[in-house]
């Protein structure tokens, strides 16, 4: 056995959902793997997020899908509607699409939690470090050394020493500043306010509906069966803002939702009544669609980017949770590959992931698949007799189809493509 490929270790800065589910795949290929989390804790925080198919199916190949169907909502429909209620579109999601996987709505909090319960048992809970917000780091010919900071005293911690340093720290990446240093965050133009609230299913109880169009939006699913038979619904209303004023950047400002209930007073559809909705929510938080450029390098030598620290993007389609996922994925298989060679994996690694990640978050700022409601609406702002009066059912089909080819979750090519699970040394 190479002892060189068996003693691998890599830094990874960052315990979300990208960072950990990276670490469990490094782990599963047979790489040590230590974590390093800004938060003095990881707890179970968030509202909802999708996890599409292709990575139900990562997660799955990590021995994860007990636990994620057992405290998750497998979405079986997405529907489109005007804003006056009607259905523009419907397709069938997960193993009703004929994946082999399904699509799953969860709490991101429940969700972080499976993750770090995966992550203790399995690296051991001492590779899992809180606290620790990176300060800086460099490389040599041999390795990455990361210099942390004490997240509450700002006391420096001692420095560790890695082969290679992944960076899924978000958003506001201390790693992809050091290496983009003047990228600032791209305003899209709208803020989202986001609440859950136990109700009664709709459509079925695994319907995802989008409904509006690009300044005037409601998205809603049930993220948690409940045992009376009710649910918890997720839901994010949107509006476009005058203006270009500096966005906000926090995803936890609480907000009356007074400042924008009033314009889905009038959204009550008999599937679904929008203003009860959004009275009956308990904590209502505000942040601005932001993403940032895509950027031509990901890889600089034995350091690298995932998730959102490597690609930014709107909240379309649901990617950017399952495209972390599939990230650390691909990472552990081509660092796998070349266990003796870390820089040519994650080289290996950035020329798989970038092309496609790049297309998409420039694809998302034109809405994606959600351009259908843009075009009803400029077609038919006052309602439709018939959808195919606005949109023919080729045309609704192919760009439906077409986003799923983009973000790699097209049917017959992950049900057909090999696994990236790679047997441990």
């Amino acid at each position: 056995m190479d002892q060189r490929s068996e003693s691998m270790e890599v830094i990874v800065v960052g315990g979300g959902i990208g960072g950990m589910s990276a670490a469990l795949s490094l782990h599963a290929a047979g790489i040590g793997a230590q974590v390093y989390e800004a938060a003095p804790q990881i707890a179970a925080m968030g509202l909802g997020i999708h996890l599409q198919p292709n990575a139900v199916r990562e997660l799955s190949e990590l021995g994860l899908a007990e636990a994620l169907d057992s405290q998750a909502v497998a979405i079986q429909e997405l529907a489109f509607y005007s804003k006056r209620g009607q259905r523009i579109w419907s397709e069938p999601r997960g193993r009703e699409a004929g994946y082999h996987w399904p699509q799953y709505a969860i709490n991101r909090g429940t969700l972080q939690v499976i993750l770090l319960e995966a992550a203790r048992a399995r690296l051991g809970a001492g590779r899992i470090h809180t606290g620790h917000r990176l300060a800086s780091f460099e490389q040599d010919e041999t390795g990455v050394t990361a210099h942390f900071v004490d997240s509450v005293t700002g006391a420096a911690l001692p420095p560790v020493r890695g082969d290679v340093l992944v960076a899924a720290d978000g958003l506001h990446s201390v790693v992809r500043k050091h290496f983009y240093p003047d990228q600032p965050l791209r305003y899209g133009g709208q803020l989202m306010w986001r609440s859950a609230v136990s109700a009664a299913p709709f459509l079925g109880g695994s319907t995802m509906i989008i409904a509006g169009h690009r300044n005037q939006k409601l998205v809603c699913y049930p993220m948690r069966n409940q045992a009376d038979g009710t649910v918890i619904l997720n839901w994010i209303a949107e509006l476009g803002q005058s203006g270009d004023g500096p966005p906000r950047e926090e995803w936890n400002q609480k907000v009356d939702r007074s400042k924008f209930s009033g314009a889905f007073d009038a959204w009550t559809f008999d599937w679904l009544d929008v203003p009860a909705l959004m009275k009956a929510g308990a904590e209502v938080f505000e942040f601005p669609k932001v993403d940032r450029d895509p950027v031509p390098q990901w890889t600089f030598g034995r350091v690298t980017l995932l998730g959102d620290a490597a690609h930014p993007m709107h909240p379309v389609g649901s990617q950017a949770g399952s495209q972390a996922v599939v990230d650390g994925r691909v990472l552990a298989h081509h660092l796998a590959a070349t266990r003796d060679r870390p820089q040519e994996g994650l080289l290996r690694y950035e020329a798989e992931r970038l092309p496609p990640m790049r297309d998409i978050a420039l694809q998302n700022r034109t809405l994606g698949p959600e351009l259908v409601m843009e075009i009803v609406e400029e077609r038919a702002p006052n309602g439709f007799a018939h959808i195919h009066d606005v949109l023919s059912a080729e045309d609704l089909q192919e760009r439906a189809d077409a986003f799923k080819r983009l973000a790699g979750f097209a049917v017959e090519s992950l049900n057909n493509r090999p696994s990236y699970s790679v047997a441990r040394p």
